[in-house]
């Protein structure tokens, strides 16, 4: 980076052109960014130009159909994390030194979370007021690719991901049960032994999903699979196709408070059930914390439990249904 003196570089980088290449790096791509900073992409590629530009040399390539950085890209790159980093320790200082508790706060949530965290941002807003929430509900697949890429504060999910070097912190049940239609036989049964399970038509979400994962574990402890009778791309797809009488399935009982008001789905007493896991705020190990964050994960470990027992009976808050671009996991 010896083709530009110190003076200009200082004089015609800005902020906002590291912000964008560190994303663009980030998320290996100028779609990607251009979604996360909310810019079109043209914008992006004349920021990344013009810095490339200022610097004298290329910063990025093309090899294949990836992305990747040069040399001195890559020298680039962890300056502007460094910057950029430095930057938002100076916020959360000058905050922290306010005594108040705001800015974003990014939450990505598996598709099952979207019943009940709405009301935990709420709950946790109405003690934070000058905090700004950014939910993002998606599938489990691409929670993990934002996990990776640390596009948000945290990440709630119901299965800690292997592999991953991560910070989990359970805060609340996830109670999974088995559901049929009011109507079905196994209605009026009591105790339902797992074999007799394995003989229904099992509508299940598709193979690496948290949920299936956790119920294949169980049937295959005693010698039994599941062999799927459909597969649906969510859980509220799940629940239609088992008021319809297609078949039984196990989902959260987070998922069903309406339909069980409404007796319009029933919940069977099958032996190891309900199959008892947690939630998770999670977080890339040595990840540094907003205030913000900080107080929202210390919200959920110590009055999550709570508000979860106190949500009324009703649908997700309007615009958090999930997304329609993929079928993913919960």
């Amino acid at each position: 980076m010896s083709c530009s003196a110190p003076e200009n570089l200082i004089r015609h980088i800005s902020l906002r052109q590291l912000q964008i290449f560190e994303a663009v790096v980030r998320l290996g791509g100028y779609t990607r960014a251009a979604e996360a900073l909310h810019l079109t992409q043209p914008t992006v590629s004349m920021q990344v130009k013009k810095l490339s530009e200022t610097i004298g040399q290329p910063l990025l390539e093309k090899v294949g159909h990836h992305l990747h950085t040069t040399a001195v890209g890559s020298e680039v790159y962890t300056s502007a994390q460094s910057v950029l980093g430095s930057v938002a320790s100076l916020s959360e200082s000058a905050a922290a030194l306010e005594g108040v508790v705001k800015g974003p706060l990014r939450i990505a949530v598996i598709t099952t979370a979207k019943y009940f965290m709405p009301h935990l941002l709420g709950a946790f807003i109405a003690q934070h007021p000058e905090v700004k929430p950014i939910l993002k509900v998606t599938n489990r697949s691409r929670v993990l690719e934002r996990l990776k890429s640390r596009e948000d504060d945290l990440l709630i999910m119901g299965q800690v991901p292997v592999g991953l070097d991560v910070e989990a912190y359970p805060f609340a049940e996830n109670e999974l049960v088995v559901v049929a239609s009011p109507h079905h036989p196994l209605t009026q049964c009591p105790s339902i032994s797992l074999q007799r399970l394995s003989e229904e038509r099992f509508l299940v979400r598709e193979a690496g999903s948290g949920t299936r994962l956790a119920v294949d574990r169980l049937f295959a402890e005693q010698g039994l699979k599941i062999q799927p009778y459909m597969e649906l791309g969510s859980s509220e797809a799940i629940k239609q196709a088992v008021m319809a009488g297609l078949g039984i399935s196990v989902l959260s009982r987070h998922n069903l408070r309406l339909e069980l008001a409404g007796n319009n789905i029933a919940v069977l007493d099958a032996s190891g059930f309900p199959l008892v896991r947690s939630w998770y705020a999670v977080h890339l190990k040595g990840k540094k914390l907003s205030l913000a964050a900080r107080s929202f994960l210390d919200f959920l470990l110590q009055q999550g439990k709570n508000v979860l027992r106190h949500i009324p009976e009703g649908r997700p808050a309007a615009g958090l249904a999930a997304p329609s671009h993929r079928p993913g996991t919960d």
